[in-house]
């Protein structure tokens, strides 16, 4: 009888020709082409890339990590393939996806500070030469599916510009499911989902994760497979706000926290929206010669049902729930499958992996930070990557009790900052909220267990840890091993001489997508930049004149701008 009503709700909700595909049972299990444990031969053209991303799935919210939400696609993906378990991405969306498709850390892009606002001139540095644009020299056709979040003040700056023959998906990060509404602070509200460069309003009311399966599905379909495919998928699925077709909810009726039983139904909506991508490749002629990888872009937010139990800390953190990732590699070409992966693996280091497989070529002119992983991947080898920097914010509050003196005369222990360099981790200034957080299961949450592992000290700046032993960070060892620490922030004071300006500017008042017919989109030319400072006066101008009108808000409107724009970099 469920099974009935799940099959009449999704034909409901817009799949048209694919509906089939999530009518099905056991669509990855019992598909046309298993995934052989002999070595496959090799490929007769360059393999197809399918990079799937999923945004805030917290380290323990997927089914082969014990967890209580059902992902038995992402189970058997992984279980066939490679599950990268020392693989780590940032703490928050913008950094992870611009260290993606640039294969450089945040210091050298001058995104190292917290995400790029809607309303920010801002985006992916122009200078950067993309994966994708990397890709189709090397012959690819490139395809966008979900999230950017990259900027977009600029046409330049748009997703099409930048490597990506087509596109469907939100500019910022974080609309609403179904109405593709986001609001960038009170009255600050726009329209925003687009296809190539245009407004797609005709698409409102369809879920973004269903919408965006089918979406690459139909790409499949309408593609050569003679032809190599690069089809990056980042899912808004699971970030906040938490939505799902009624259907997924009612298979976790009986949990009794609300918002772990949203995200759990959102969870399980899109790990179905990747069975029916993978069906996809095998029905037309893809899935033989392709490359899949999961990856999550950042730890989960316990405050909205996410869970990076055991670990420490959570989304916007340097701890290690805030920056070890969901990952694994699914593919007939690996070499090694059906096994756990220990190699150090960064996002970083997918731009030089996936154009060595496409047949392209990296060198030291390009800049970039990541290396090549497939051998560790594929082959079992060990990983070229012996340590990773996770981060330096200058802009961060700085830590009251940090000093120069308190870094040996070598780093100034205030800075936000965060290193590993083999077996060690260190970490500076305000790492986060450092706490211990379990599953948040019961309707009610009791305060006594918040208390229970709140071990992060307020007259702390500096942190070490052995993370191959304690990789749940609970012995700080920094008072054992100095020694360790003055390594570790010499290497940060090695790092940070290679660093360009943090590039945060503020905002701009003719972002308001009431200047762009209700929807988030670019706003500045060549010639507007030139005259940027005479037309933001008259814009201030303008919007002092509007505020007149409307005076028992107005100071209301400046209090949440301000106040929004000081907890961004607490609690994005």
């Amino acid at each position: 009888m469920h099974a009935l009503s799940g099959f009449s709700l999704v034909s409901l909700l817009s799949l048209g020709y694919l509906s089939w595909d999530w009518a099905k049972p056991g669509l990855v299990a019992d598909g046309p082409v298993e995934a052989s444990d002999q070595p496959s031969a090799a490929p007769p053209q360059p393999p197809h890339i399918i990079f799937i991303l999923t945004d805030d799935q917290g380290y323990h919210d997927v089914g082969y990590h014990g967890s209580d939400i059902e992902t038995p696609t992402l189970d058997r993906l992984a279980a066939e393939g490679v599950k990268l378990e020392n693989y780590y991405i940032q703490p928050i969306c913008t950094p992870s996806r611009s260290q993606l498709l640039t294969g450089r850390y945040q210091i050298h892009t001058g995104l190292q500070h917290s995400i790029i606002r809607p309303r920010q001139p801002n985006c992916l540095p122009l200078d950067q030469v993309t994966l994708p644009q990397k890709l189709q020299e090397a012959g690819y056709s490139t395809h966008m599916v979900g999230k950017w979040h990259l900027g977009f003040y600029r046409k330049e700056c748009l997703p099409t510009r930048r490597g990506f023959d087509t596109f469907l998906g939100s500019l910022t990060g974080n609309v609403d499911y179904y109405t593709y509404d986001n609001c960038d602070g009170p009255g600050v509200c726009g329209f925003d989902l687009h296809e190539g460069e245009s407004v797609a309003w005709g698409l409102s009311g369809q879920y973004s994760t269903l919408l965006y399966a089918q979406r690459a599905s139909h790409i499949l379909a309408s593609h050569s497979p003679q032809k190599p495919l690069f089809l990056y998928v980042a899912f808004q699925a699971v970030h906040t706000p938490l939505q799902s077709p009624r259907e997924y909810l009612y298979r976790y009726r009986t949990m009794g926290n609300v918002a772990r039983r949203k995200y759990a139904a959102m969870v399980t909506c899109m790990d179905e929206a990747v069975r029916n991508i993978t069906w996809a490749l095998k029905r037309y002629g893809f899935y033989n010669n392709s490359v899949i990888i999961f990856s999550s872009d950042n730890g989960g937010q316990t405050f909205s049902g996410g869970s990076n139990w055991p670990l420490r800390g959570r989304k916007g953190t340097y701890w290690e729930g805030g920056v070890r990732g969901l990952g694994f590699v699914h593919s007939p070409l690996l070499k090694k499958k059906r096994r756990t992966s220990r190699a150090l693996v960064h996002i970083t280091d997918w731009y030089p992996t996936l154009v060595g497989l496409a047949g392209g070529t990296t060198s030291a002119a390009d800049g970039l930070d990541g290396y090549d992983v497939w051998p560790a991947i594929s082959e079992g080898r060990a990983s070229p990557r012996t340590e990773i920097l996770h981060n330096i914010d200058p802009l961060y509050n700085h830590a009251q009790h940090g000093s120069l003196e308190g870094g040996f005369g070598i780093w100034n222990t205030a800075v936000q900052a965060a290193i590993r360099v083999g077996e060690w981790k260190l970490l500076t200034g305000d790492p986060g909220y450092g706490d211990w957080i379990p599953p948040q299961t019961l309707a009610s949450f009791p305060g006594s267990w918040w208390n229970l592992e709140r071990m992060a000290s307020i007259r702390q700046a500096v942190w070490l840890f052995n993370i191959s032993a304690d990789p749940y960070e609970r012995e700080d060892l920094a008072g054992q091993r100095p020694d360790v620490v003055r390594t570790l922030l010499a290497r940060l004071a090695d790092y940070n001489r290679t660093a360009i300006p943090v590039r945060y500017p503020a905002a701009n008042p003719r972002a308001h997508p009431d200047f762009n017919g209700g929807a988030w989109g670019p706003w500045a030319t060549d010639e507007e930049e030139e005259e940027e400072e005479e037309e933001e006066g008259r814009a201030r101008s303008f919007s002092r004149g509007r505020r007149k009108k409307k005076c028992k808000i107005c100071k209301l409107r400046s209090f949440f701008r301000k106040l929004n724009t000081r907890l961004m970099s607490h609690r994005i």
